[in-house]
Formats: structure tokens, sequence, C-alpha cells
């Protein structure tokens, strides 16, 4: 039995993935009215509009960072703009291709640092390099982290430092805390994502 305290949690993370999913994908999205809108499939072009100068964003590796990144996050061809600790400020903008390059690769090492091998690291993670495969890989990375909410009992719960995540805050915060952040994390980006294809589109007419 999923323990009552993480079911709002659960129902909460479904309905983020669901309404961020159908922005990226279509062939419908709901705007929150109920309201089914037709939408079309991002494409590649989309994925990395930079709609300001000197945004962060996914790139070949082979073309290095790029403004104020340090480095290139990640494993393969491409990578993610970064920099160590402390980051640029102002923090730069970042693309769909950033945003949704981050959202997968926290789900995919967290579920993997909570009922995996706990050793995966973000040098691991293969950041990917156009839209249809970036949006294969979210929806892999949220059915891992679900997978893992769901493997949990009211003890893990409380357990501090069950997931060893190690980008995060994980080895202070009790697991519930760590499922709620991750849905604000979802619940942001995914607010962001949607907005910056709202805009891609606007800029077209």
């Amino acid at each position: 039995m999923t323990p009552s305290r993480l079911v709002p949690l659960l129902q909460q993370f479904d309905f983020g993935c669901e309404r961020l999913t159908g922005r990226l994908a279509g062939p419908v999205m709901d705007s929150g009215d109920g309201e089914q809108t037709a939408v079309g499939p991002m494409t590649d072009r989309e994925y990395f509009w930079e709609p300001v100068s000197d945004c962060w964003s996914v790139r070949r590796r082979a073309d290095g960072p790029g403004a104020r990144a340090t480095f290139l996050a990640g494993t393969g061809e491409w990578g993610r703009d970064a920099a160590a600790y402390p980051h640029p400020w102002p923090p730069p903008f970042t693309t769909i291709a950033w945003r949704l390059s981050h959202l997968s690769e926290m789900m995919t090492l967290r579920a993997e640092h909570t009922v995996g091998q706990h050793t995966l690291t973000r040098d691991d993670y293969v950041v990917r390099g156009d839209a249809d495969s970036a949006v294969s890989a979210f929806a892999r990375g949220a059915e891992a982290w679900r997978k893992a909410l769901l493997s949990v009992d009211e003890a893990v719960l409380d357990t501090v430092g069950y997931c060893t995540y190690p980008h995060g805050s994980d080895a202070e915060e009790p697991f519930i805390d760590i499922a709620w952040w991750v849905n604000q994390e979802l619940l942001h980006h995914g607010a962001e994502i949607a907005l910056l294809r709202d805009l891609y589109r606007a800029q077209q007419y």
C-alpha cells in the first residue's frame, strides 16, 4: 500500500508529468481550464531556441560551453551548460533543452540513488541532442522516479538520507521532503517550458 502521506504527492507528480508531456508532445494539451487544445510535437529548432543572448543550453561537446558556463555536464556527444558553485549571477536564462535535460537527469539519478546501485553521477548521464530523444528521456526518468516512490513505506518517508543523490541536500533531508522537492522542480520547470513553447509559437507570427 502507498503510504497515505505520499498519496497527494504522487497524485501531484502524475498531474505534473501528464501536463508537461502533453505540452511537449501533443497531440493535445490542457491549459488548466479543461479545454483540449491541439499542439504539435516540439521541434529541434524550438528545443534549442534562445530567446535572449547568452542562454545556457545543451551543446555539442566539441563546441565547448556557452557564455559564463565553465563546463558541459553529462556524457556523450552533447552536454548541458554548467558551472561550479557559486553559480553566475544573475542566473543565465536557460533554453527548453537545458530545463528538460535538468529535469530528466534529476529524476533518473534520484531514482537510481533510491532503488538502484547508488552510484550514478551527472558525469554518467547521457544528455540528449534532439527534441524527440529528450522527451523520451523525460518519460523514462519520470517512470523511474515514480517506481522509486512506489517502493517506499511509512518508515522510509521519515528516513534522512534514504536517497543518496549526490547533487542536492538529500543526505540531510527525510525522503518525504525529497519527494516534495522533485514535485516542485517538475511543476515550476514544467511551467517554464510551457511558457517558452507559447512564446516560441507567438514569435512565429
